[in-house]
This record gives C-alpha cells, sequence and structure tokens, in this order.
C-alpha cells in the first residue's frame, strides 16, 4: 500500500492537516503517517488540538522544540531524513508556512520524495519575512501545488510554475471549522468568561515583527487597552507574546485594565465557540483572516500586507497596519456598526479535504471506483 506521510509542527497544521487524514482514512486506500516536529511543544499549542480536532496522535514525534530558524530547521532536517529513509514514503504532504514545512521541502528534494503543499501560492510579496521565505522556496520544490484559491493560482503562474502542478482546491482549515462549529457552540466558554455573544473583541499577537519590537507592542497592547474601555476583549496570550510583556514590565498594566481579559492559549474548540461569536477580531494571524472570513466576523489585521488577499477583497477583513490610531480609528469604526459584510470565497466548502484525497490517490496511482478529482 502506497504510504503518506504528514508533517505537522505548529497549531495552524493541525487544522489542516486533520480533514485530508480523514478524508484518506475513509477511502481506506492510502497508509498514512504523522509525524509531529514538536516546534510547538506546548501542550496548551499543540496536543490538545490533536483531541479537539480528532486527529491521531502522531505515530511519530520529533521533539525538536524552539531555537533560532535556522536552528531549528536544521534539528527537524536531520531527524526527517532518518525517518523518511526509514519509512520510505511515497508522498510526503506539507501545509502552510512554518519551519517544519520547509525543512521537509528541503529534504524530501535530496531524497527524490515526492512532495506536496497544501496551502501553496500564498504571498505578502515580503521577503523579510521568514514564513514568506518558507512559503516561496516550498512551493519551488514541491510536485503537487495545492491552493486555497485563485490568486494563489495566479501567483504560482507568475512565479513561472509550471500549470500541471497547481490544482486549486480550496481551503483546508474551512473543513475544521464547518466540522467543528456545532460542538464548539456547545461549550460554556462565554458564560464562563462572563460575556455575551455579539458583546466583546477577541485579540491574538504572536507575529515576531510585532511583539519583538518593545514600541511596536507596546503600542498594539495600548491598543487593546483602549478598546477594553468601550467593550471586554478576550486576548489568549501566546508564549512569545508572554515572554515580550514580562521582559518590558508590562505585565501589571494589563492585568489591571477593566474589561482586558487576558487567558493563556485555547484548545481549537474553546477558540473558536469564542471567535464566532465575537463583535470584533483584531489580530496579526494568516489562519484568523481566513476563519473570521468564513464566519463572517469582522477582522482587523494588524500587519502591514497579508498573504491571504482574498480576505480582503471577498470577506470582512481589513489590513490596518501596525500604527495605533489607525488601528484605534479602524477599531471605534467596527464597534459603531460600521464594517464592510463579506461573502465565503470559492470552493470553502468543507470539502477541501476530499478534494486533496481524491488527487493524492490519483497522484500515486491508486484506482478509487466512482472517484474523480475535479
Amino acid at each position: 500500500m502506497k504510504k503518506v506521510i504528514h508533517i505537522v509542527g505548529a497549531r495552524p497544521n493541525f487544522m489542516k492537516v486533520a480533514p485530508i487524514h480523514r478524508a484518506i482514512s475513509a477511502r481506506g486506500s492510502l497508509q498514512q503517517l504523522v509525524i509531529h516536529t514538536g516546534q510547538h511543544y506546548d501542550a496548551k499549542m499543540s496536543d490538545v488540538f490533536f483531541a479537539d480536532l480528532g486527529l491521531p496522535p502522531p505515530e511519530i514525534h520529533l521533539g525538536i522544540g524552539s531555537g533560532s530558524h535556522a536552528e531549528q530547521t536544521a534539528k527537524m532536517m536531520v531527524e526527517m531524513e532518518k525517518v523518511f529513509l526509514k519509512e520510505k514514503p511515497d508522498l510526503v504532504s506539507v501545509v502552510g508556512d512554518v519551519n517544519s514545512t520547509i525543512a521537509a521541502a528541503l529534504v524530501t528534494s535530496k531524497l527524490a520524495i515526492p512532495l506536496s503543499h497544501v496551502e501553496a501560492g500564498l504571498r505578502s510579496f515580503e521577503r523579510h519575512q521568514p514564513e514568506e521565505i518558507n512559503r516561496v522556496v516550498t512551493d519551488r520544490l514541491s510536485d503537487l501545488l495545492l491552493t486555497p484559491s485563485r490568486d494563489a493560482d495566479a501567483n504560482l503562474l507568475k512565479e513561472g510554475i509550471d500549470p500541471k502542478h497547481i490544482h486549486l482546491v480550496g481551503n483546508v482549515m474551512i473543513d475544521s471549522l464547518l466540522s467543528s462549529k456545532e460542538k464548539a457552540d456547545q461549550l460554556p466558554t462565554l458564560k464562563t468568561l462572563g460575556l455575551e455573544p455579539k458583546g466583546y473583541v477577541v485579540a491574538t499577537l504572536h507575529r515576531p515583527s510585532n511583539v519583538d519590537n518593545p514600541k511596536l507592542l507596546a503600542g498594539l497592547l495600548g491598543v487593546l487597552m483602549d478598546v477594553a474601555k468601550q467593550l471586554p476583549v478576550v486576548f489568549p496570550v501566546h508564549p512569545r507574546t508572554r515572554k515580550m510583556i514580562a521582559e518590558q514590565g508590562l505585565g501589571p498594566k494589563l492585568e489591571q485594565t477593566p474589561g482586558l481579559k487576558l487567558v493563556d492559549p485555547m484548545g481549537y474548540l474553546e477558540f473558536l465557540s469564542v471567535t464566532s461569536q465575537a463583535k470584533l477580531v483584531m489580530t496579526d494571524s494568516g489562519g484568523l483572516q481566513e476563519e473570521t472570513t468564513a464566519l463572517n466576523v469582522p477582522c482587523l489585521t494588524m500587519r502591514e500586507q497579508t498573504e491571504r488577499p482574498i480576505t480582503v477583497e471577498v470577506g470582512s477583513n481589513e489590513v490596518v497596519g501596525t500604527d495605533p490610531a489607525r488601528i484605534r480609528e479602524a477599531a471605534n469604526r467596527v464597534l459603531a456598526g460600521d464594517f464592510k459584510k463579506g461573502r465565503v470565497p470559492e470552493l470553502w466548502d468543507g470539502r477541501t479535504g476530499e478534494r486533496i484525497a481524491d488527487l493524492y490517490a490519483r497522484f500515486l496511482g491508486v484506482v478509487e471506483a466512482k472517484r474523480a478529482f475535479g
């Protein structure tokens, strides 16, 4: 039986791999292994997501942990090479733009193992971002480039990628969202936090370009404190962000701000139960831009650009940069009821995992009756 290895390392990966793994399992024609690199090694940032998403525990855990980009990627490559040589996969499937993804891309290229990149073609056009380098290099090394939207197709074609390798499959993360929302809605999270539907804001900050810059971080946190004067702000604090807050001595001021609810990172279902009923989401995350688009929840992206322009083009996402005054103005506008209404992009229909499973079966020469990739 042909073998597919899925690489996961950070929490956004889990939401993307789960629907693919589930769809392949339902067909029963391919063997699957999940390798967890350990890039996110905090149980609250990793293990709980497997349970929430119904993804079986990884067969192999590399336990890499933290480090510089070079150190972390190098460690992953060394350990992945050992696994690939032993397991001899027929296809390695990577998702997103984290260091685990680029590490697998480099190793498979050296070992001549076919590589599929789920979420290919996204571009911020900012080469100083580590994630952008990961995206570009992984796409150049992939045999299958699976895109979530037509703008990603266009990016790849402009870069000279052979069209026969590009496949528009839709957004697999939306599969997880749609299949999980009913269960998330049943959680008592809002009651526990003392919140009412559409009566609060959700905020996340984790991107190094934002949180590693003391002045920038202080400005963004100042905006959250101002917004909390109008509506409660739920702020799940990423470990990296918590560390920087402590180093800058900002913790006491944040904790004493009425309405600002600093909480530990949430599991997938718990966080979905909060974001889906928020009046506004303020974030520097990529995945949240997509989830709020599917949920039609207003989103302010606190970055200078986005690699997911489809969420701005058709969704309720607005890229507001990192200037506190501009963010404040945009947040006040949304809280006053003035925000654009969005729609769900093409093929964000909850069936992307099935389309990917069909494509993998075709690519690997597995004949499946009454199934075709379209």
